[in-house]
């Protein structure tokens, strides 16, 4: 019989502490291919817990390919490769403390702010309004600022919607915590695999079940969903992957949603703006005709990171609900920053300054590409790319591994992620040896640095 310590930890519930500790025995190999788990009931009892946090442990054992489910029999592991992902050494949660890199290519860019632009705008907003800056703000976020985002999605991406529907939050990780608490904790969570870390971790934070959502080359799967409720995904454009999800596929997930009255999406749109050599695809709320779809956006990726202003649209039934339950919670953005974007989306800056930066960004890419291309190993790199976004991939033939490849590229003072350290569980032979190249942060001075690593 399996017996472990579960311990509760921060952030941690007990159904993953107990997924941890039988994944870890099957990459070990203390847990053989083949061999059939105790059941349910007698795991629970052993272990002195419920029944469900020993079935939560097993869905999401079997939902990532460590252990396949007979009927009436049991559940069974199965042959997967015995080497845990490691954790990327030079992730930011891991760098140490005196670790400085000449280029860094994981970092978001915030090139070409509109310094000027706005800071006028910040004054006329000061001389304008004065004390009016300091009243309360609605709940939701300034009303004008909302019928600007509205407006703005309507010409953008082809959605009506209503501003009363847009809710206006300090970054998309306080409008996932609060989704959370609107959807509720006892529906279970997909996430792409591989994805953003820190969207799993968010909802590992809140006590959630979170399950991998598997993908194939047109984006998830409808068929790995499983007994999923929520679906998190990024369709315009997957980060790691840089997969663009086709109208076909969307529609099947559409109807994934839409057959059972608890199931949502949050789609996540968050660099849309940059796609470079066509019209960006249908956002996937607005084909929605069942109101299961929540549209996520944020200015970080537009402006900068430190513009912490981000916003979701929620389906009728859902807004009304947020008044109704969670009416209580403050906005979290001051009405002064609100106010200056306000204007900067009104009076067409921020679509002259996204026209600039979509330009910038391409001839940026293109030097990258071509820096890589002309490189003296360039017979040992493959680029994959969509044309959208701020990263691509890059496939190395090596014998290091994934970890070894990073800490090579440390040592030349190179910072990057291969795509293994956005996996959750096991890593697919074909998505080994491949770096996530993110140019975006890149200055003038850097790339050339860059140019010139390369080239020695």
């Amino acid at each position: 019989m399996l017996t472990y310590e579960l311990k509760k930890a921060p952030g941690v519930p007990l159904y993953e502490a107990l997924y941890r500790c039988v994944r870890a025995d099957i990459l070990s190999g203390v847990l053989k291919p083949g061999e059939k788990l105790p059941s349910k009931r007698a795991l629970a009892a052993n272990l002195e817990v419920s029944k469900i946090t020993v079935e939560g442990a097993y869905e999401q054992l079997l939902a990532e390919g460590y252990i396949r489910a007979r009927e009436k029999v049991g559940y069974f592991v199965e042959a997967v490769e015995r080497a845990e992902p490691k954790a990327l050494p030079v992730s930011s949660e891991q760098q140490t403390p005196n670790q400085t890199y000449d280029i860094d290519l994981t970092a978001n860019g915030s090139t070409g702010f509109p310094f000027s632009v706005w800071s006028r705008l910040q004054r006329e907003v000061m001389l304008d309004l004065g004390h009016e800056l300091l009243l309360p703000l609605p709940n939701q976020g300034l009303w004008a600022l909302r019928h600007a985002i509205a407006e703005h999605l309507a010409g953008f991406r082809g959605m009506q919607v209503r501003p009363e529907n847009i809710l206006i939050g300090a970054g998309t990780d306080f409008l996932y915590n609060l989704l959370i608490q609107l959807l509720g904790r006892d529906k279970i969570y997909a996430v792409e695999e591989p994805g953003y870390n820190k969207i799993r971790r968010i909802y590992s934070a809140n006590e959630v079940r979170c399950i991998g959502a598997t993908l194939d080359s047109q984006g998830v799967l409808p068929s790995a969903l499983g007994n999923a409720h929520v679906l998190h995904i990024s369709p315009s454009h997957h980060f790691p992957t840089g997969l663009v999800t086709p109208m076909g596929r969307r529609l099947e997930l559409l109807q994934w949603a839409g057959s059972d009255p608890d199931r949502y999406i949050i789609e996540d749109d968050y660099d849309s703006e940059f796609r470079f050599d066509a019209h960006p695809m249908p956002t996937m709320a607005s084909l929605d005709r069942s109101g299961r779809v929540i549209y996520m956006n944020t200015f970080s990726k537009s402006l900068a990171p430190s513009i912490r202003i981000s916003y979701m649209v929620l389906p009728d039934p859902l807004a009304e609900r947020f008044r109704h339950d969670l009416g209580f919670y403050s906005c979290t953005v001051s009405s002064f920053e609100q106010y200056t974007l306000e204007r900067f989306l009104r009076r067409g800056f921020f679509e002259k300054h996204i026209n600039r930066m979509r330009k910038a960004y391409k001839a940026r890419r293109n030097q990258v590409v071509a820096a890589l291309r002309e490189c003296p190993f360039a017979q040992k790199l493959t680029i994959l790319e969509q044309d959208a976004g701020l990263h691509f991939l890059l496939k190395v033939a090596t014998d290091l591994d994934d970890d070894a490849l990073a800490a090579y590229c440390a040592k030349r003072g190179i910072r990057i992620r291969p795509l293994s350290s956005y996996y959750h569980g096991p890593v697919p032979e074909t998505d080994r040896h491949c770096l996530v190249v993110n140019y975006s942060g890149l200055r003038d001075d850097r790339l050339e640095l860059l140019k010139n690593k390369l080239q020695a």
